[in-house]
């Protein structure tokens, strides 16, 4: 464990000294179409998730012990990354196109969680036990986790602060979890869940991103002087989609990430409905709800981001509690 903190905390001081040395090689934001107060982005250093993204791959390799599935996830978080900043620095890719290299990576990572295994083992809420579930079913869900994941992290990006601060609390809940509880065996018995000593090096992992987080967020605190772009919100759902999948509970994305969900998720479910099925759901809710709140409700974007988090931490906690306690 102590060399997983040193790891964070070189992670920090790397991207927290890093960025402004980078920053002026990085694409400028041009504002985002119907985005609330997306002028005051025009300009800005954009697409510095590159940067933190590699920093932790390089800290990941250099203080997480070396396995084939995690370094190659790595890689993963990188192409999604590289991705990211084409978008950013363009804006040439369609939605359409971003979908797809979205699932593709998803799929690639649950690919990489399951291989091996002719069966893998879930637990969930507030039943006991494990169940055994064919390796390839596993995968299809592993899949569609990842991408919710992705998307609905991408969509939170838009207030100062708001995407990596909410990222870094779920980071938080799932690295104390998975080392804490899934890695411990004594508490895993205890509390009725099934042990995996892998899920220490997956919790070394989220640790690390947190390191990067807080470097990152160090410059992107309100008035923020850089951004992470899709090179860093795209990565950032991947990670946080896969360590929920490598807990072996899916509806972990629920307990650790509630409000990204319901901040960016619910907007994709609005547009999904609306132009495929032609149905029309919470039609004077503006998407993502960070915007209604600032448009509709007049929160200024460092409310909506200490508010957003307070809720976060909230229902978390009493969502983690729940998952741990009532089975």
């Amino acid at each position: 464990m102590l060399l997983i903190a040193s790891g964070a905390c070189v992670a920090f001081l790397v991207t927290v000294l890093g960025i402004p040395r980078i920053a002026h090689y990085l694409p400028r934001d041009r504002g985002r179409a119907f985005a609330v107060d997306a002028d005051k982005s025009v300009g800005k250093p954009m697409g510095v998730g590159l940067f933190f993204v590699a920093v932790f791959a390089v800290t990941v390799f250099l203080f997480v012990p070396w396995r084939l599935d995690v370094l190659l996830i790595v890689c993963v978080l990188l192409l999604a990354s590289a991705i990211g900043l084409v978008d950013d620095a363009t804006g040439g890719l369609s939605e359409y196109k971003l979908a797809f290299f979205d699932l593709l990576a998803a799929g690639l990572s649950a690919w990489l969680l399951v291989s091996g295994a002719s069966t893998i083992d879930l637990w969930f809420p507030l039943v006991r036990g494990a169940f055994p579930l064919p390796s390839f079913l596993v995968f299809l869900v592993f899949t569609g986790v990842i991408w919710i994941s992705i998307n609905a992290t991408n969509c939170s990006d838009g207030v100062d602060g708001l995407s990596g601060s909410l990222s870094a609390v779920s980071l938080v809940f799932l690295a104390f979890l998975l080392y804490g509880v899934i890695g411990d065996k004594a508490t895993a018995g205890y509390l009725l869940i099934p042990f995996d000593p892998r899920a220490g090096l997956w919790a070394g992992v989220a640790f690390i991103m947190v390191g990067c987080l807080a470097g990152y967020l160090w410059h992107n605190a309100p008035p923020s002087s850089v951004l992470m772009g899709d090179a860093g919100s795209r990565p950032l759902g991947l990670l946080l989609g896969v360590l929920v999948c490598a807990s072996h509970n899916v509806f972990l994305i629920v307990v650790v990430g509630f409000v990204i969900l319901a901040n960016g998720a619910t907007g994709i479910a609005k547009v999904t409905l609306k132009r495929f099925f032609n149905i029309l759901v919470f039609g004077r809710v503006r998407f993502p709800l960070h915007d209604h709140f600032r448009k509709e409700v007049g929160w200024a974007g460092s409310q909506v981001l200490l508010r957003f988090i307070i809720a976060h931490l909230i229902v978390s906690a009493l969502l983690y509690a729940l998952l741990l306690k009532v089975r």
